[in-house]
């Protein structure tokens, strides 16, 4: 429904008028990640898509590209970009993470495999995906529109308010769909927070995260194992950092904001080298210019989104972020996302473009799932930070892993099922991972599996527990 004629000439600064006839199919607020890859989607399917992106173009030349934290690719994202033709060229960029290896205060390190021989997740560049996404978009015949910030969102009238930079006005864009796709403060999402029946919920962690670097080493190789995520745990905090093709090593701290220690307390240069000496020795070594990014480089909150419904009638949609923004714990915000755009091509084939149908049953299907990933992703923060350094933690994976070697088509390890097993949901998972952790905690009391692990007794525990074991749900 395209709005009256009346709408349209009280407002002298509309870019479409309402008696316009060739407003695009789609219109989405945001070209991140998820709106990048969806405008593809929907270009390949014939539909019109115009794109509106508060920031500067990243691609050029000096233009800020949002946050730099990088991304880990697993299989549902690559799954959602084989389907449109662009998963190799975003593979041959990224760096291939076999598992991941804990660094001790001491510095000795302990590695653990992610997977099966084969298995791996990619560490990817968030402003270069995204970038390589919105070309391909442009290619494929999207129109990109940059430096709009979107003011308001009208639905009864189907508008827009934008405002450009450097303009002393805003001006209104008329739209046939509109899909929000512009992250956790969605602009979409704040109309329909104000909206009757509509739930909302925000949840931030005490944590904040500030990105460091790990140079090459002198001789331009890696200053650490390239094929790994490397860990720092500390309990309460704890640091990582991801490889990258220039051989540098992107770092996130992630602290807390308040208390002994954390970002409010530890500002004085020589306080900063004093706790990284104490808390990460071996990194600080590698770090020649900690203090300086420490005291340059923001510190950003890690919040989680839920709300529901997602749509608005026929015409509104929320998807990614913007309709289930989660802490990055799991790796799977950016595939969580993608798959969003997945289900949502596959559903306009179930239900031959009836969007009455399409906009109701992709909020449906994907938010079980979408809760699901959130409370598995703040659950790993409490594992990446404490348990990976602890010997019965290792254990219990190193069993984990023996039992889906021997039993493959019974036993899938939780974080194998969530990174590797798109054809899971993430829900099913999560469920399967309770089970699972019920049946592990009796394996542990039934032997002393750090003196008997690989032995006869410990296999034949396993195998008189798996003759009950069920791992249908």
């Amino acid at each position: 429904m395209i709005p009256n004629s009346q709408s349209s000439r009280s407002d002298s600064n509309s870019v479409n008028t309402a008696n316009t006839r060739t407003l695009p199919d789609f219109t989405l607020l945001g070209a991140g990640l998820v709106g990048s890859l969806l405008a593809v989607y929907l270009r390949k399917r014939g539909y019109q898509v115009d794109m509106y992106e508060q920031r500067p173009d990243p691609r050029l030349k000096g233009a800020y590209a949002g946050r730099s934290i990088n991304l880990a690719l697993s299989a549902r994202g690559i799954e959602s970009l084989k389907n449109v033709g662009v998963d190799q060229d975003v593979l041959r960029t990224g760096m291939p993470m076999k598992g991941r290896t804990m660094h001790s205060t001491s510095g000795v390190t302990t590695y653990q495999p992610y997977g099966k021989k084969g298995e791996h997740i990619y560490s990817v560049s968030r402003g270069g995906l995204n970038q390589t996404l919105m070309s391909l978009a442009e290619q494929e015949g999207a129109r990109l529109h940059f430096e709009q910030r979107c003011t308001q969102v009208d639905p009864p009238n189907k508008r827009i308010y934008m405002e450009q930079h450097h303009e002393p006005t805003a001006h209104s864009i008329f739209y046939k769909r509109l899909i929000g796709t512009d992250g956790a403060y969605s602009a979409l999402r704040d109309y329909l927070m104000r909206s009757d029946r509509f739930d909302y919920s925000q949840d931030y962690l005490p944590h904040g995260y500030k990105e460091l670097t790990i140079p090459p080493k002198s001789d331009g190789s890696f200053a650490l194992s390239p094929d790994s995520l490397h860990i720092w745990p500390r309990g309460t905090y704890m640091m990582i950092a991801l490889p990258n093709p220039d051989h540098t090593f992107t770092c996130t701290l992630f602290f807390p904001f308040d208390g002994n220690p954390s970002f409010s307390s530890l500002k004085d240069p020589s306080d900063i080298h004093h706790f990284f000496q104490q808390q990460f020795p071996d990194a600080l070594v590698l770090m020649p210019k900690l203090v300086d990014e420490y005291l340059r480089n923001p510190t950003s909150s890690l919040v989680t989104v839920r709300c529901t419904p997602w749509h608005l009638g026929s015409d509104h949609l929320l998807m990614g972020d913007a309709a289930h923004a989660i802490v990055p714990f799991y790796g799977q915000g950016m595939n969580c996302g993608f798959e969003d755009v997945r289900v949502f091509d596959q559903l306009i084939d179930a239900h031959r473009e009836d969007w009455n149908q399409i906009f109701p049953e992709f909020g449906a299907l994907r938010k079980a799932n979408t809760d699901a990933i959130a409370d598995l992703a703040k659950a790993n923060f409490i594992e990446m930070r404490d348990k990976v350094a602890d010997p019965e933690f290792l254990l219990r994976k190193r069993i984990e892993a023996r039992i889906n070697e021997q039993y493959p088509n019974r036993w899938t390890p939780l974080y194998s099922m969530v990174t590797f097993r798109p054809d899971i949901p993430y829900h099913i998972a999560l469920q399967k991972g309770k089970m699972q952790d019920v049946w592990m905690d009796q394996l542990m009391e039934q032997g002393n599996w750090h003196r008997d692990f690989g032995t006869p007794a410990m296999d034949e525990a396993i195998a008189r527990g798996m003759e009950t074991y069920n791992e249908g749900v």
